[in-house]
């Protein structure tokens, strides 16, 4: 079976060797980009005219493991995720269990979960999800031990909290991380994790500097009108350096998040390009309409999310690269980390327009000089330039010199470690896998139903952009605009987004005034599932047409149904996001006392609270709503709180013109 859902992990390639230290490193950077870009190249000629691929899809869950201590009052990371891992890969051979698979993660108190096989391009398919995610879950929970749960929050709210928030303790500072706040047996030890995190500080010059704003709640120590302090030319030595913010200094804080990805395989490179585009806008709505990240080292956060703590997290720019400090050593002012929003739109679809490119994107030179003279088109060849301004963070000793025809390791190098939004995924040598679109940008959600709802939605949304030809491109810009706005506390109600406002062109569906068909609209997550005004029918309606057109099976047909409810009435303010839910969980806390400050009891009774919704032991209507998975109706014809919906989006069908043949069957 082709595996399109993870591969590997959202750190990259896990090989065995031995890594090069930064220093040692050196040396071999430009011959580790300059093989890369050779590795690309020869997939590239091999595969560019490969068509036909089956739609297959997958999503990754990631996991962490606490240990509850109810007499004592405590909550604790288990960094036993290396020993689980291995019981459950042991488990599963011994059985010849495909069902699910696991990989292991940045932290030792993490785990990935993936079903085993990918989904097909059937609707029947989507009603695989979530009973596949329970099932990961009770596997997972099987093996741990009584006191341990597996949880799906995206932050341990007690990560960084004095140095007892794990089993076992560790010390500070470590080696590795030289953190005040996470030691080193926090890291995964795997090689390639610690040395990723020592050559990031390196690199850099300094400590990462990760900051966020702190709720200010009615106790909470102020400081009025307090200046923003820079960061830039020192590692501060005390826990909390800035006013009226959260400080963290580890990569551990970023890449110790739990997040859903949704991975994707396209007939060809070309849907795989313009997918990717597509699904790049949706990306900061999908991450505010998700967030779930309200908690950051023991503290409420003025934030809901949690990208801009891992772009933090992993920022290796240097003081030059900052634009801190004229450029001497290294070659160019990069604006974003590594980990960020995409900067450049890759397809050469007709909807595309070269103004939609507004950013002022840095590429690697000779990078982009040898794709070019090798035939690659020149949005794709600015995306791969841009992906190599970043040097490989880990290069394994054993594994420099390759036969560049057969492996495409150096290219991964730097490709798994450009964390972007989405990503653009070349088939790796010798593989039945195609050319595949990666979406990162959501939020792990509490409980296994929220997570389906929202792997289900995305992948409609993918089916309904290709077979309506749908057009999503504004300004890049606006989308980093977006990014901003997707991080703050309650935006999924709270901010409007910029979106274009004729997403459906060309199909007499809207008259659309001439010389406006760029318009850019800013809209609410409401109006982007539910529609604006005559000209913008809404993603829901869409999605409900899709099904429609295709003859979708009713028992799909009503699971999908109550999926939109969960997501429309959210966007409505009528549900509560994961974030919203925890704080209001928080605020209502006994022992909680006002002052942004999150005990170790309060995380206590929050996981054991969320543990047994997950387990269906407590109701949780204000996060799910009041309707149990039993009460819908399996044809999805009564009892349907978004039946408006499908009828708007009948009225649209018969009036769009399908454009693509990449959809999901009905039957089997």
């Amino acid at each position: 079976q082709r595996r399109v859902h993870g591969g590997h992990t959202k750190m990259g390639f896990l090989v065995e060797g031995t890594p090069l230290a930064w220093p040692d490193s050196l040396p071999h950077i430009e011959y580790v980009k300059q093989h890369g870009i050779q590795q690309f190249l020869a997939i590239y000629r091999r595969l560019r005219t490969r068509t036909n691929d089956e739609l297959l899809w997958g999503d990754e869950v990631e996991y962490m493991i606490v240990a509850l201590d109810p007499t004592n009052r405590t909550c604790k990371l288990s960094l036993r995720s290396h020993e689980i891992l291995h019981t459950l890969e042991e488990a599963a051979k011994e059985m010849n269990d495909e069902t699910c698979a696991w990989r292991p993660e940045y932290g030792s108190f993490m785990l990935e979960g993936t079903p085993g096989r990918p989904y097909a391009g059937y609707c029947a398919d989507l009603r695989l999800v979530e009973p596949n995610m329970k099932l990961r879950r009770e596997k997972a929970q099987s093996v741990l031990r009584p006191e341990e749960r597996l949880i799906t929050f995206t932050s341990f709210p007690l990560l960084g909290v004095g140095q007892d928030y794990s089993i076992p303790m560790g010390t500070l500072p470590g080696g590795v991380t030289q953190s005040l706040f996470v030691h080193d047996q926090l890291i995964n030890p795997h090689p390639r994790f610690p040395t990723l995190t020592q050559n990031i500080r390196l690199r850099r010059g300094a400590k990462v500097c990760i900051r966020t704003p702190l709720y200010r709640d009615i106790n909470t120590p102020w400081v009025e009108d307090a200046p923003r302090q820079p960061c830039e030319f020192s590692s501060p030595t005390t826990i909390d350096p800035f006013d009226n913010e959260v400080y963290m200094d580890a990569m551990a804080f970023g890449m110790g998040c739990c997040c859903l990805q949704v991975t994707f395989q396209a007939r060809d490179i070309a849907e795989a390009r313009y997918l990717y585009d597509q699904l790049a806008v949706m990306a900061p709505l999908m991450l505010a309409l998700s967030a779930a990240t309200p908690i950051l080292r023991g503290k409420l956060a003025d934030t809901d999310v949690r990208w801009h703590i891992i772009a933090q997290s992993v920022d290796d720019r240097t003081k030059e690269e900052r634009g801190l400090v004229p450029l001497q050593n290294n070659k160019a002012v990069i604006p974003k980390s590594r980990y960020d929003s995409i900067s450049c739109y890759i397809s050469n679809h007709p909807h595309y327009k070269p103004a939609y490119n507004d950013a002022n994107l840095v590429i690697d030179q000779p990078s982009y000089e040898t794709l070019r003279e090798n035939d690659v088109d020149e949005l794709l060849a600015r995306h791969l330039a841009h992906l190599f301004i970043r040097d490989p963070l880990v290069i394994f000793s054993e594994a420099i010199e390759l036969d560049d025809e057969r492996t495409s390791a150096h290219f991964e190098n730097i490709q798994s470690t450009n964390w972007q939004t989405v990503r653009f995924k070349p088939p790796p040598p010798d593989s039945p896998i195609g050319w595949r679109v990666e979406f990162r940008s959501m939020e792990a959600q509490l409980t296994d139903a929220e997570n389906a709802a929202f792997t289900v939605f995305i992948v409609l949304v993918s089916r309904a952009i290709l077979f309506f030809d749908l057009n999503f491109y504004v300004p890049i810009s606006l989308v980093d605009t977006n990014m901003e706005r997707a991080l703050g506390r309650d935006a999924m109600l709270n901010q409007k987004f910029y979106f274009r406002k004729y997403i459906v062109q060309n199909q007499g569906l809207v008259n659309i005034p001439a010389g406006h068909e760029d318009d850019i609209d800013e809209i609410t997550l409401e109006e982007l599932l539910c529609g604006k005004g005559t000209h913008f029918p809404g993603l829901v309606p869409l999605v409900k047409s899709y099904l429609e057109a295709i003859g979708c099976d009713g028992d799909t047909g009503g699971m999908v149904d109550r999926y939109i409810t969960l997501l429309v009435k959210r966007a409505k303010g009528e549900l509560v996001s994961a974030a919203r839910w925890i704080r209001q969980y928080v605020d209502k806390h006994p022992e909680y006392q006002h002052d942004s400050n999150v005990s170790e009891a309060v995380c206590l009774d929050l996981v054991e609270a969320v543990n047994r919704i997950v387990n269906g032991v407590d109701p949780a209507p204000e996060l799910l709503g009041d309707l149990p998975p039993s009460s819908w109706n399996a044809t999805g014809k009564e009892d349907d709180p978004t039946a408006h919906l499908r009828l708007r989006g009948a009225s649209f069908l018969n009036q769009l013109t399908p454009h693509g043949t990449s959809t999901i069957h009905h039957t089997k």
